[in-house]
C-alpha cells in the first residue's frame, strides 16, 4: 500500500500540474476570447505567477515539478530516483491531461462551430509559420535549457539563496515573451500534451518532446559534471 508521503507527493504533482495548466493554457484561450486583450504579456504572466506560487506552495511536498523534463534532469543529478521519477512524469500527465478537458468543457469546445477554444486550439502551443522542425526544436532546447538551469541553481541547489520558485517563475515569463511567438515556449511536453489531447492533435510530439528533453540533459549533465558543489 503506498505510504501517505508518497500519495501526497503524487497528488501536489496532479493538483499543481492541473492548476499550473488552467491558468496557462487558460490564458492564451482567454486572449482569444477577448481579441487580444489579453497579450503576450499577459499570458507570459500567467505562467509566470502561477508557477511562482505553485512551486512555493508544493515544493515541500513534491519540489513542485510539474514538467516531466524537470524531473529528468533532477534524476540526471540523482536528485530523483527512478521510480519516484516515473510515477512523477504520470501524475504531471494526468494532471495536464485533466487541464486540458476541463479547458474544453470550460470554453465551449465540445460546441459545434468556432469557439474561443477551438480558435485558441486548446491553448496548446504551436510553431509559427515558416519555421521549420529543427529551428522549432531548437528553441524550445534552448528555452528549456534556461528553465532547467533555473531550476537546478536557484532551487535545488545547496547554495542557492532560499527564494522558492521565484525566480523560476521569472524565467518561464522571460522565455514565453521571446518564445511565445514562435513556438509557444512549451518548455515542458506535459504542457503540450494535455491540450493537444483535448484537441486530438499529437502532431507536434516531436518538438515538444525532443526539443525540452535535449534542453534538459544538456542543462542537467552541464550542471552534474561542471557545475556542482564539489
Amino acid at each position: 500500500m503506498p505510504s501517505r508521503t508518497l500519495v501526497a507527493a503524487l497528488a501536489a504533482e496532479t493538483i499543481g500540474t492541473f492548476l499550473f495548466f488552467v491558468l496557462g493554457a487558460g490564458a492564451v484561450i482567454m486572449n482569444a476570447q477577448t481579441g487580444g486583450e489579453v497579450g503576450l504579456l499577459g499570458i507570459a504572466l500567467a505562467h509566470g505567477l502561477a508557477l511562482a506560487a505553485l512551486g512555493t506552495a508544493f515544493a515541500a511536498i513534491s519540489g513542485g515539478q510539474f514538467n516531466p523534463v524537470v524531473t529528468i534532469a533532477l534524476w540526471l543529478v540523482g536528485k530523483v530516483r527512478t521510480i519516484e521519477g516515473i510515477r512523477y512524469i504520470v501524475a504531471q500527465l494526468v494532471g495536464a491531461t485533466a487541464a486540458g478537458f476541463a479547458l474544453k468543457y470550460a470554453f465551449g469546445g465540445f460546441d459545434a462551430g468556432d469557439t474561443a477554444w477551438s480558435i485558441a486550439m486548446g491553448g496548446a502551443p504551436a510553431v509559427a509559420a515558416g519555421l521549420t522542425e529543427i529551428t522549432a526544436i531548437a528553441i524550445e532546447a534552448v528555452l528549456t535549457a534556461l528553465l532547467v538551469y533555473a531550476v537546478l541553481l536557484t532551487a535545488a541547489d545547496a547554495r542557492a539563496p532560499r527564494m522558492g520558485a521565484l525566480f523560476i517563475g521569472g524565467v518561464i515569463i522571460a522565455d514565453i515573451m521571446v518564445g511565445g511567438p514562435l513556438t509557444g515556449a512549451a518548455m515542458n511536453p506535459a504542457r503540450w500534451f494535455g491540450p493537444a489531447a483535448a484537441l486530438g492533435d499529437l502532431s507536434g510530439a516531436v518538438i515538444y518532446i525532443t526539443g525540452p528533453l535535449i534542453g534538459a540533459a544538456v542543462a542537467a549533465l552541464s550542471v552534474r559534471y561542471l557545475f556542482a558543489e564539489r
